[in-house]
């Protein structure tokens, strides 16, 4: 049958309208609110202000309370599609880049890489990483883990985030950003993820924004908070992560895989490497990439992940890595480390295996040359 004679699908939206009641947290561009809803009662709500204005108390607003009622990772909470009575004011501003394409919440920003920029005609010329040392994971959690393992080896070092689009879209459902903020030279969000310090088209230019535009020594790729998984081998968003080493090796740099590592998943194709990561590094990263196992795990799991990582091609060494002190490091961290549920030291596995990738990556850091004595 012709796509266009087909029957028209099923709605797709829960949609919802009721009144704030409270509000909770403000982030950098989010709102926490508990808003009730008529035979529903109270729900925990997320309001973007730079995408719908400035829910107040008394507000009515219409809700997407589709994966809420659904029970489903993303989030746990209604999303604010609007505030019908009070609409905010026009945006203002340069900016063409268009995120969240043809949605109904598609959203105009300023693209690092757009020609109306400061910084366009340095990217239209950039085209090499500097062998600029990138650690790749295929979760948002890893993330701050990583993170301490680079500061912790140099805490002088410069470190940009860049955020893909295969978890949530917009940075500011991140906590974990709001906090790491002042520890990061900056968040680079590409795709049709948006809400960055700055904004880019692709993963290429988001890592050559990294290293030209914030003069970044290190840099660290992961999708957004949340996964999608379907318990198939290649139906899982974590794929892009070999993808995005793949944009790194093209562009010049050293592409580190940050390995997901468990003895405490209940999912035999998590225990030990993750099918994830022995996919996304093992089959998609056509042009390699290191990867990084601690040291310190328990003779029976550093066996299993041994075991595991025998099967990789050539082009991706394998390197062991010293733990010693990160595992201090990890329990002064400033967010709580938290994966799938389950936080440190309960997966101490996973945060120690992504801490390790983030301190091989330092410790590929050139030293600068010292001046002549004058």
């Amino acid at each position: 049958m012709p796509f266009s004679s087909s029957p028209p699908p099923p709605m797709r939206i829960r949609w919802r309208r009721g009144r704030v009641t409270a509000t909770g947290r403000r982030g950098r561009d989010s709102l926490q609110l508990t808003v009730e809803v008529p035979e529903e009662g109270q729900l925990p709500a997320l309001a973007y202000p730079s995408l719908v204005g400035i829910p107040q108390v008394g507000d009515d607003v219409l809700l997407n309370t589709t994966a809420l009622a659904q029970g489903l990772g993303t989030g746990g909470v209604a999303m604010v599609v609007a505030v019908p009575d009070r609409l905010p004011p026009d945006p203002e501003g340069p900016g063409h880049l268009v995120k969240a394409r043809y949605t109904p919440l598609q959203a105009t920003v300023t693209g690092v890489d757009e020609q109306e920029t400061e910084h366009h005609a340095l990217l239209a010329e950039a085209d090499s990483l500097d062998g600029l040392p990138v650690v790749v994971a295929d979760l948002h959690s890893a993330l701050p883990a990583i993170l301490i393992g680079m500061l912790a080896t140099d805490p002088d070092l410069k470190v940009a985030y860049v955020m893909t689009d295969g978890g949530a879209l917009p940075a500011a459902f991140s906590r974990t950003l709001d906090t790491l903020a002042s520890s990061l030279a900056g968040v680079i969000t590409v795709g049709q993820a948006f809400g960055g310090d700055l904004e880019a088209v692709t993963v290429h230019t988001g890592l050559l924004a990294a290293r030209h535009v914030l003069g970044a020594d290190l840099a660290i790729v992961t999708q957004g908070p949340g996964n999608l998984g379907t318990g198939t081998p290649w139906g899982f968003s974590g794929v892009a992560a070999g993808e995005a080493c793949n944009a790194v090796t093209v562009l010049g740099g050293e592409a580190i895989g940050a390995l997901r590592i468990s003895d405490a998943d209940p999912r035999i194709r998590h225990r030990g490497v993750s099918h994830h990561s022995l996919t996304a590094f093992g089959r998609v990263a056509l042009g390699g990439v290191t990867l990084v196992a601690p040291r310190g795990l328990s003779s029976e799991l550093g066996g299993q992940v041994d075991e595991d990582l025998a099967g990789q091609p050539e082009r991706n060494p394998v390197v062991w890595v010293d733990t010693d002190g990160l595992d201090d490091a990890l329990v002064l961290s400033p967010v709580p480390l938290r994966t799938m549920g389950r936080g440190y030291p309960e997966e101490r596995a996973y945060f120690l295996a992504a801490a390790a990738a983030g301190r091989f990556a330092a410790l590929r850091v050139p030293v600068p040359e010292a001046e002549p004595a004058p």
